[in-house]
């Protein structure tokens, strides 16, 4: 059923509120890059109007943490079939774009600025160029969706293509028009797709999940290997991934920079901060009281969208930092978690049983 949204006020006696439209498209193309939060908080737009090698533009280009690309395409008049075969075709070319290539759009776009210097200041890490463009997301935003449109995306996507639509619906109160947006799949699904697919040709997953461990102020992996557990916060696109873990699930963690520092198996869901429990001198104690190595965003504790969010595991093999395993070829991804479809994560787990060799040890303690 295509995305469609009611609006009611809040009273005794609710009013419901009426379907607008904007008087343009590109009205809403002006919104999304005077205020970029509208599409999401965690992208970072670096162009708008490229002309790519076929003659068409792009409506608008983002980066997301970890590097890849995010195309964006505004719908306008096109039917379902015209604005996704665009949309894939100029994916086509932006997976050609080189790191030269990706600095220059941002200097159009952001003349003067540095992209490099702005991602860092951006999403607090440095932009490796290895990361840039490895994957990317197509985001198809419409003012309206039809039942054709939602298919053939929801068929992609079954088919891991990181594709979604982003539906803005506008609605009159009085003189003021309201926005509304709703996703047609969970964007963390596309996310994920994205991040599967990365760094090579994709092969059916070998059912290992990856998980990055970004061990700073906001976490500790001494905590984590102390308390049982891995966590990501600061933004939905760090935290949301935790979903995909569910009880047995095994799980490799890599420490960016460093290297891969244990494996487990997972206890339960993720669990957001302000409920997150571990065992402390025999005593069940709240995670934020007794995990003080880090901060773990306490700052966000009450705000679901950002505090910090903890799966529990228990640790089948862990090594301090210092003799973390890390080889060249060796897979990495900045997403919290994701389920690597490609030769490059099969050949990382192999090297990883052999360093590991408590892989599979259920009764294993973590080993140090």
């Amino acid at each position: 059923m295509p995305i469609k949204t009611d609006v009611w006020t809040v009273g005794s006696a609710p009013k419901k509120l009426y379907q607008s439209k904007l008087p343009s498209e590109q009205l809403l193309e002006e919104m999304i890059v005077n205020s970029p939060s509208i599409l999401s908080e965690e992208w970072m737009l670096i162009g708008r109007q490229e002309l790519t090698d076929a003659g068409g533009r792009i409506d608008l280009l983002a980066v997301a943490p970890d590097g890849s690309l995010v195309l964006i395409e505004l719908k306008r008049d096109r039917t379902p079939r015209e604005v996704v075969a665009q949309t894939l075709d100029y994916a086509a070319w932006v997976d050609g774009l080189t790191e030269s290539d990706i600095a220059a759009i941002y200097q159009r776009f952001r003349p003067g600025q540095s992209l490099s210097v702005d991602f860092q200041t951006r999403f607090g890490r440095v932009l490796d160029d290895d990361e840039l463009n490895a994957s990317h997301q197509l985001i198809i935003v419409a003012t309206e969706l039809d039942a054709s449109s939602e298919r053939i995306v929801q068929y992609l996507s079954k088919r891991d293509i990181p594709i979604n639509v982003l539906c803005f619906q506008v609605f009159q109160a009085g003189e003021q028009q309201l926005l509304s947006r709703s996703w047609l799949l969970d964007p963390v699904q596309t996310q994920v797709n994205a991040a599967s697919a990365s760094q090579g040709l994709s092969e059916p997953w070998n059912g290992e999940f990856y998980c990055s461990f970004g061990d700073s102020v906001s976490r500790s992996w001494a905590d984590a290997v102390e308390f049982g557990f891995i966590s990501g916060g600061g933004g939905s696109w760090y935290s949301k991934t935790l979903q995909l873990l569910s009880a047995e699930d095994r799980v490799w963690i890599n420490i960016p920079q460093q290297g891969y520092v244990g494996v487990g198996r997972v206890l339960g869901p993720a669990v957001a901060a302000n409920e997150f429990r571990v065992m402390k001198d025999g005593e069940e104690r709240p995670v934020m009281e007794v995990a003080v190595r880090a901060s773990y965003h306490a700052q966000f504790i009450d705000d679901p969208e950002h505090c910090e969010y903890f799966v529990p595991v228990q640790w089948l093999q862990t090594v301090p930092i210092s003799q973390a395993v890390r080889e060249i070829g060796m897979f990495g991804n900045q997403n919290t978690v994701c389920r690597p479809k490609t030769p490059k994560w099969r050949a990382t787990i192999e090297r990883l049983k052999e360093r590991f060799p408590h892989f599979d040890d259920i009764a294993a303690s973590a080993v140090q």
